[in-house]
């Protein structure tokens, strides 16, 4: 099968870091919820691309949103390096129950600490939802180690809600509230799925004010589409919404941010398109 898209060569801009110093390769990806009826983009027929794309770009860690347990089990299952953790919004039936699931490298990273809070009003309670919310929402995060410099990093990977604004809004709140819980100097990365538009919405001014920088704008050549969902036509432009973002603070410097396009004669690993960012940890923490 002969395969198309742009193949950001991660492993060799992360190589150009400092000597002796190991980049951090982060994707954001909604994989789109297996037991979809999709048709000819159902699950069974596009897993194989969607695992090649994760080969190929080979992220140090994954924020994957969408996705139910049997997908992050096949992941984990073909690509051995990986490890993974979360829990369903609902906790409910596996099978139906969606996670903001985090995938990691277990050579490269060890997570220290991992838990989960609900996008709402009460977020220690499960399956939680306010405002104007469809659906409960979750964010799932980690204190990491990571092996190659003995370094630490917050990391947060969120979908927000699809409907409401205004919960979206609050959602974007809660997280800079949990983020200026932290140490100040802490390095931290939120990825996620937003359902709204970088640079021109409120939730992403939120959390931009909060102290986090977007890698899409800080990188020198940004790569790829700007819109990040296509519907798995394949489809958007620059005209198009970017609601897949990738945002990080403290000591990282970004070296190159890309929508990935890679598809297979035109079948897609999802309806949106992942992101990835390189980072290169810069001199101080």
């Amino acid at each position: 099968m002969m395969f198309f898209g742009l193949v950001l060569l991660a492993g060799a801009l992360a190589a150009d870091d400092a000597p002796g110093e190991a980049g951090l390769t982060v994707m954001s990806f909604n994989v789109r919820y297996g037991t979809a009826l999709d048709g000819e983009n159902a699950w069974p027929k596009r897993r194989d691309i969607l695992i090649e794309t994760i080969r190929q770009y080979d992220p140090d860690i994954i924020g994957t949103q969408e996705c139910l347990e049997f997908q992050a089990e096949h992941i984990v299952q073909e690509l051995p390096a990986y490890r993974w953790f979360g829990v369903g919004r609902t906790q409910g039936p596996a099978l139906a129950d969606e996670m903001t699931a985090v995938l990691y490298k277990k050579d490269v990273l060890s997570p220290l600490e991992t838990g989960n809070f609900w996008l709402s009003e009460t977020p220690d309670q499960i399956a939680s939802k306010s405002w104007d919310s469809s659906l409960p929402r979750i964010t799932t995060w980690a204190l990491f180690h990571h092996r190659p410099t003995s370094r630490q990093f917050h990391f947060f990977n969120t979908h927000f809600d699809h409907r409401g604004a205004t919960a979206r809004e609050q959602s974007a709140a809660l997280i800079a509230q949990r983020i200026r819980g932290l140490r100040e100097s802490a390095p931290v990365i939120v990825a996620g799925d937003f359902n709204t538009a970088a640079e021109s919405s409120a939730p992403w001014k939120t959390l931009i004010e909060s102290g986090l920088r977007d890698a899409w704008q800080t990188a020198a050549n940004p790569a790829g589409p700007t819109g990040t969902f296509h519907g798995f036509r394949g489809a958007a432009s620059e005209g198009d919404a970017r609601i897949d973002w990738i945002l990080y603070r403290g000591s990282f410097e970004v070296l190159s941010c890309e929508t990935v396009t890679h598809n297979a004669e035109g079948r897609y690993p999802s309806d949106h398109y992942p992101v990835i960012a390189v980072f290169k940890w810069s001199a101080s923490q």
